[in-house]
């Protein structure tokens, strides 16, 4: 199955996303309960905001996308497997050449430390996976992100499974139903990740 830009961009319209299994075929998902993290509700929890104040890292935007996403999809300690399949890397890189994904980057110097990435649709941000070579890399990506949301006018934050490290920072599960009146409301919205990101008229996808 071809990820094709149409098809990736109708199925997070719906609420879809996929993800590939160890034999490279893909699966697509629509989890009840759905977790988002409420962009008001955001805690930073104490022991990150000292990492922050220090300023161990340097936050970028779009600079490394396909690198952050290789990054998600190596093995790692306890995940020797992940769901991020070469096609994957390539079909959302072709998103991210047409603006609607963006990454989300620490870097210590020149070295990329960590970082993530997700696709954005209007006013959703639908964050795919992060990555951490360096301690709080991705804590600190995750804060930047929500900052600049909050910035942009964006209004869901779709993180699609909830997870002890997400449940610190205020992800909470909602059920499918009411995921799914939030995400209308963010597919009307003006809002956009950047200046370079195209608005979307859903129905006939077209952007202006």
């Amino acid at each position: 199955m071809e990820l094709s830009p149409e098809l990736l961009l109708s199925a997070y319209s719906q609420g879809v996303f996929p993800m590939a299994d160890d034999d490279g075929a893909i699966y697509w998902y629509d989890p009840d309960p759905r977790a988002i993290l409420p962009l008001d509700r955001f805690h930073i929890p104490r022991s990150l905001r000292r990492v922050i104040k220090q300023r161990p890292f340097t936050l970028r935007v779009d600079t490394a996308f396909g690198a952050v996403m290789r990054a998600c999809a190596a093995p790692a300690p306890g995940r020797e497997q992940t769901w991020i399949n070469p096609a994957m890397v390539a079909a959302y890189e072709r998103l991210h050449a047409l603006g609607l994904a963006h990454s989300v980057e620490a870097w210590q110097g020149h070295e990329l430390v960590g970082g993530l990435y997700g696709v954005t649709l209007n006013g959703l941000f639908a964050g795919e996976s992060m990555f951490s070579r360096a301690r709080d890399a991705s804590k600190a990506a995750l804060v930047y992100l929500v900052q600049h949301l909050r910035t942009r006018g964006l209004v869901l934050l779709d993180v699609q499974f909830q997870t002890a490290h997400l449940s610190r920072f205020g992800v909470i599960e909602i059920p499918r139903a009411a995921y799914q009146v939030q995400l209308a409301r963010a597919l009307r919205s003006p809002a956009r990740f950047s200046a370079a990101t195209p608005h979307l008229r859903f129905g006939s996808m077209s952007s202006d």
